[in-house]
């Protein structure tokens, strides 16, 4: 197949498009004018988005892509005022911009990614943040499209992440510095439920959910939302003790020694559907351990 993605440059991005290659499929990214390509496998196709729906379009009608998995966006835990424009722009604007050039171009299917952040407090729908509300609104927007056209539109909606080769500021990375440099840590009480995913599962998730939008059974996808979860679920407080294990090291953490955020999320959402067979493959410990390694010291 022909596939588009975009966010080729993030983490979950690389990994995917690496996987995708691996399965002789066509692979075209879609990147800002000044982003650095260079992480990227060497056999993608790249396309500078200017900005310009029209040059979109004629990219699209030009290539004829099978489907779109939409990765990009524009993530902030706490916005500022001067935030709001650049948030709309990148979580709902440009999206829009996909959505009306897939249609035209007659794109297949469209996987969007959403957040468990849309889900404050475990309910349908309740954002965190204005970050979780934007990816609300590019879906509720989306269903124009999946309504008017014969387009299947789907999406997976990501927790936490992690695996190797990952510079994101993420609590792996942080527990796995202090691992080696013995420096304290002040973390919150660390009572928050954690629901978090090797990117070998996440990756296979995409990659099932292309397959059921190919097969004879693909219109039931359309306007379904899908979760990638791990079975082991524990508190931050219980996943350090993981990570000591898994890494044979000593974390030097001081509990409560910061509050909580302003709308922490204590229980992740839990009431979502996994993309049909698919569940994880790997166990938090050697996960950890793919990841930084047996043996940190």
């Amino acid at each position: 197949m022909k596939i588009l993605v975009t966010g080729a440059t993030g983490f979950i991005g690389q990994n995917l498009i690496d996987a995708l290659v691996d399965l002789d499929h066509e692979v075209h990214c879609i990147v800002r004018a000044n982003s650095d390509v260079s992480v990227l496998n060497s056999s993608v196709k790249i396309y500078r988005h200017s900005g310009e729906i029209e040059c979109l379009q004629n990219y699209f009608k030009q290539e004829h892509f099978t489907g779109v998995i939409h990765l990009a966006s524009l993530f902030l835990a706490v916005h500022q005022d001067k935030d709001i424009e650049n948030l709309v722009d990148s979580n709902i604007t440009f999206g829009v911009k996909l959505l009306e050039a897939s249609v035209k171009s007659n794109v297949q299917w469209f996987i969007n990614t959403g957040t468990f952040w849309q889900h404050f407090e475990n309910q349908t729908y309740n954002p965190v943040n204005l970050y979780a509300a934007s990816k609300e609104a590019f879906e509720v927007m989306a269903k124009y499209y999946s309504q008017t056209s014969n387009m299947i539109f789907t999406t997976i909606k990501l927790n936490d992440t992690f695996g190797p080769n990952d510079t994101r500021n993420k609590v792996f990375n942080l527990w796995a510095k202090i691992a080696k440099t013995g420096e304290l840590l002040e973390m919150s009480e660390g009572e928050q439920i954690i629901d978090i995913s090797y990117i070998e599962d996440v990756v296979r998730a995409y990659l099932l959910l292309i397959e059921h939008l190919m097969s004879d059974n693909q219109k039931s996808f359309n306007e379904r939302s899908f979760v990638v979860t791990n079975s082991e679920k524990m508190t931050l407080k219980e996943l350090s003790l993981i990570f000591e294990e898994a890494t044979n090291s000593k974390l030097q953490i001081k509990w409560g020694g910061r509050p909580y955020r302003d709308r922490e999320v204590m229980q992740p959402f839990n009431k979502g559907e996994v993309v049909p067979t698919w569940k994880p493959q790997f166990d938090l410990k050697t996960a950890i351990q793919k990841t930084v390694g047996e043996n940190i010291l």
